[in-house]
């Protein structure tokens, strides 16, 4: 007689006493208002502040020219998350965190703590040399990696290993630099005037060129090393408490030294500042990136190695582990849900894609000992999120997988099965669908499962 596993309850459903209601200043849309507030008043305190130092017309071809990398840098990181999508609001705090927030802490701690060190020792060049060496790279880089370290603790759910680290830390570093070329452009358009500078020998060119178009990416490198040590605490098992905190500082004081030789380096003369940049930032900027792609790589081998365990239970279609490690499958399968089913139905697929890596991803850290309390739950959760939209996903990650998967080898002649030698050929593109049945009941479902040998 077989054994029938209880039917898991949904995640809403009252299992026991009903929840505790949260103190007002415990409500999401109090803490929401409270953060959205705080980011409103700073970036209206360095708009004040930028348009102060540069005028209003420095101010406006400033903000023409520091707006050209934004575009590129968000699609280089959003590209990186394609894998496992976070959601946008996450990128759109870390942006404003870093245009904002860090911007007007960094302006306003970076000129204290520089006329303080011109006072106390009246050096004022040697001052400004030391508060763009030492001051500046320690201010900056701590104001930028607040925003990672609010993801990582109350979005710990969307942080959930080195991608997302990367992901969080180079959008803040993009609105970061964002502002602050606004301020160097915008500047350096105010002296042209002054000195009737104009074309490529002015000092507006210079910058551009140099900030723009030599090292847009300098402050997302710099960044980056933060967000690297907080996901690899991310995927540090809960216990390891010394390992959690002592990654993240690590990566901070990385950042804070390749922030500081890049600072310094415009102190030496022509020859010595293109030599750290040829030897030491474009090698560096070469091996993040190639960590980063290898790691979106091995996210993708997860989803392979993983999810057939919820094929066998039920959960998924057979097909589903190779459609959903592989990126041009799943750029199939959304354009087959939305040729045949329309826009939300991609929008579906698309959704059913972010659940079942993050599924993979919860599984594999479960499997390793690295899973929280709530694995079990969370597991349920996205299985019901996959189930919800599988009469939509199957077809489409099926027939993605008809179309990438690797043709078998020809059969020895006669071939069996046909009698001629030939081999079954590809399903045709954008065939019509079979009309979706009547939902099935949920699987028989078993928590535990996935580790039984």
């Amino acid at each position: 007689m077989a054994i029938q596993f209880p039917y898991p309850t949904r995640p809403g459903a009252p299992t026991g006493p009903g929840p505790r209601h949260p103190r007002w200043w415990q409500r999401s849309w109090v803490r929401y208002g409270a953060l959205i507030t705080l980011l409103a008043i700073s970036g209206l305190v360095i708009l004040a502040l930028v348009r102060e130092q540069t005028g209003t017309e420095g101010f406006l071809v400033g903000l023409g020219l520091a707006v050209f990398p934004v575009p590129l840098l968000i699609a280089a990181f959003r590209w990186l998350d394609r894998v496992e999508p976070g959601p946008w609001r996450n990128l759109l705090f870390s942006f404003a965190w870093g245009a904002c927030a860090a911007a007007l802490i960094a302006i306003v701690a970076n000129s204290f703590a520089t006329r303080w060190i011109a006072m106390t020792t009246a050096d004022p060049s040697g001052a400004d040399t030391l508060g763009a060496t030492v001051i500046a790279p320690v201010v900056e880089e701590s104001a930028k990696a607040a925003a990672v370290l609010l993801v990582f603790l109350f979005r710990r759910r969307d942080f959930t290993g080195i991608v997302d680290g990367v992901v969080i830390a180079g959008v803040t570093a993009t609105g970061f630099a964002f502002t602050e070329n606004i301020l160097y452009l915008g500047t350096a358009f105010g002296t042209d005037r002054l000195s009737g500078e104009s074309g490529l020998a002015s000092v507006t060119a210079a910058t551009f060129f140099v900030r723009v178009v030599m090292s847009p990416f300098a402050h997302p490198l710099f960044t980056v090393l933060t967000g690297i040590g907080f996901g690899v605490a991310a995927l540090s098992a809960e216990r390891r408490r010394v390992r959690r905190v002592l990654l993240p500082l690590t990566g901070l004081l990385l950042a804070m030294g390749m922030h500081a030789l890049w600072n310094g380096s415009s102190g030496f003369d022509r020859f010595g500042f293109f030599g750290v940049y040829v030897v030491f930032m474009v090698p560096a900027f070469g091996l993040l990136t190639w960590l980063a792609v290898w790691t979106r790589q091995r996210e993708l081998r997860t989803v392979r190695a993983e999810l057939p365990v919820y094929c066998a239970a039920g959960w998924l279609g057979a097909a589903e582990p190779w459609a959903l490690g592989s990126m041009r499958a799943r750029q199939l399968a959304r354009e087959y849900a939305g040729h045949h089913f329309g826009k939300e139905a991609a929008r579906s697929v698309a959704r059913y894609e972010a659940y079942a890596t993050t599924l993979a991803a919860l599984r594999h850290r479960g499997r390793r000992g690295r899973a929280g309390a709530d694995f079990v739950v969370r597991e349920r959760e996205l299985l019901e999120e996959l189930w919800r939209r599988r009469e939509i996903a199957r077809p489409a990650l099926a027939y993605a997988a008809r179309i990438t998967a690797p043709l078998p080898a020809p059969a020895p002649w006669p071939a069996p099965g046909y009698g001629y030698g030939y081999v079954a050929p590809p399903a045709r593109p954008y065939a019509t669908p079979p009309r979706p049945s009547a939902p099935a009941p949920y699987p028989a479902y078993d928590p535990y499962r996935p580790y039984r040998t």
